[in-house]
């Protein structure tokens, strides 16, 4: 089975070879006088994701570089930025079949929590970060507005005639497509064609009969998109 994992729509070039994700809940167990423990049930807590990603400072024929081979300071960077601005973005990870066909994949809104550049001697140049995401919830206020009934009027009724107008025929609209660039990725078609990446798997749905793998399209593919 094959992983691709996107941080903010970025494709790691190394899919960590393990990912940890921890669901968390936050119930209560409390002590009775006459009935010993019992367990309240709360709201599930928020989902915890950690991982260790390699950063190659050299391009190795495994890695995966969409756009071209970037050192690990592109990726570095990144972090920093998500991190500095507390900034929330999308997490995906892909699995893809050895026959290419997508088996599942985890996608949820995420903030960077923290991570640790370790170097080490024996991995020579590259640069190993222990990653920590944590799942966040959209939150706020809600506004009422209260609308009052008007009093009824009592009016005497009215008779028009009527005319029939003819109706025009109705025309089926045409779907919209793009055509597959250079350095396009599914996730980055959503995100520029419907305003979110994370709807890629509507494309990938509506189109399985020219992509047989998402994470492989080619420049002059024409896709359909969701209306």
């Amino acid at each position: 089975m094959a992983y691709n994992m996107y941080l903010d729509g970025v494709l790691l070039p190394i899919t960590p070879s393990k990912i940890q994700t921890k669901i968390k809940n936050q119930n209560k167990t409390i002590n009775l006088i006459n009935d010993g423990e019992i367990n309240i049930l709360k709201s599930p807590g928020l989902t915890e994701i950690s991982f260790d990603v390699l950063l190659p400072q050299v391009k190795y024929p495994f890695a995966i570089y969409p756009n071209g081979f970037r050192q690990a300071d592109f990726y570095l960077n990144k972090f920093e930025e998500l991190k500095i601005n507390g900034t929330v973005f999308q997490f995906i990870c892909s699995r893809v079949s050895p026959a290419g066909n997508l088996l599942f994949d985890t996608n949820m809104k995420v903030t960077l929590e923290d991570y640790r550049i370790l170097e080490d001697a024996t991995q020579g140049l590259d640069i190993k970060v222990r990653v920590n995401l944590k799942q966040y919830k959209d939150y706020g206020t809600k506004t009422v507005n209260i609308v009052t009934k008007p009093k009824e009027v009592t009016t005497k009724p009215v008779v028009v005639a009527s005319v029939s107008t003819p109706r025009p025929a109705e025309t089926a609209p045409k779907p919209k497509t793009y055509t597959v660039a250079k350095g396009d990725t599914l996730w980055n078609i959503a995100k520029k064609n419907l305003g979110n990446g994370a709807r890629y798997t509507e494309i990938y749905n509506l189109n399985k009969d020219k992509i047989k793998n998402p994470n492989l399209i080619y420049p002059g593919q024409v896709l359909t998109l969701p209306s």
